[in-house]
């Protein structure tokens, strides 16, 4: 009976929940999108480019990579500045709303054909950017409504719109630098040859990291050369087995892709 039970338990697969995010602004959608390359005009990463980076990051992380470790605690605290940047956004938006008169009803501008986009996210900082995105959308519509209504003149609609837009671009744009360097805290304990090369071309790193002793609260366990399993009994739901940090994400880096884009100028109420 107990080895019936253990063969139970050894055939369970993952977990897995099927994900979509709605956008209702095409400025958000445009974010989501990123924009390819093209003679004279340089890529710009999307939302969907930066999870894919993300996904990776993790991966090099739970391989013991110190600069993967590195990388995630600057990218959280990245993600927190952005917050911080479209809270004030929201907080200016909601003043300008509450200027409507008592007697003045005025409802929701939701998009009557929004965008419903499938999300594949494997990493919990990628789904913060996710939430920013949709935080940054709702403000979007809220600037939209506010500009409509008389509120805010056009120049602060588009600035406002803008210094959003910006706090998330540079955010992913930031994730384009990340590197995984193949290699692990035993090799610079070691000081062997790999652990050299990694410091001439990435540079020295905070002691504290490379010890392991601070990594960021998303940081997954440890998989060590030679240990199948992580150091702790923390069971993750999206790891893929065997795949490395260079292997081909679901989503591409430049975030660029077929789903159509969503009109919201013309009938903002």
């Amino acid at each position: 009976m107990a080895n019936e039970s253990e063969s139970l338990q050894l055939n369970l697969g993952s977990l897995r929940s099927a994900m979509a995010l709605t956008l209702h602004t095409h400025h958000a959608s445009r974010i989501w999108h990123g924009r390819a390359p093209s003679e004279g005009r340089a890529g710009i990463v999307g939302l969907n480019g930066y999870i894919s980076i993300m996904n990776k990051m993790k991966r090099g992380s739970e391989q013991d990579d110190p600069y993967s470790d590195w990388w995630m605690l600057r990218i959280e605290e990245k993600l927190e500045q952005t917050r911080t940047t479209l809270q004030t956004l929201r907080e200016q938006v909601e003043l300008a709303l509450a200027d409507v008169p008592a007697t003045l009803s005025i409802g929701e501008n939701l998009n009557v054909k929004p965008v419903k986009l499938p999300l594949f996210v494997n990493a919990q900082l990628g789904f913060m950017a996710v939430y920013l995105l949709a935080d940054y959308d709702e403000i979007a519509r809220k600037l939209i409504l506010a500009h409509h209504t008389a509120l805010i003149d056009r120049s602060t609609l588009e600035r406002w719109l803008n210094e959003g837009a910006h706090a998330l671009r540079s955010l992913f744009a930031m994730s384009q630098l990340y590197r995984y360097s193949g290699t692990q805290r035993d090799d610079f304990a070691a000081n062997n040859a790999a652990a050299r090369q990694a410091l001439e071309k990435f540079g020295p790193l905070p002691q504290d990291v490379l010890e392991g002793t601070r990594r960021s609260r998303f940081a997954p366990p440890l998989l060590r050369r030679g240990n199948s399993h992580p150091d702790t009994d923390t069971s993750s739901t999206d790891q893929q087995n065997n795949v490395g940090p260079e292997a081909e994400d679901t989503a591409d880096d430049t975030g660029d892709d077929s789903v159509p884009e969503v009109d919201d100028e013309e009938h903002p109420v």
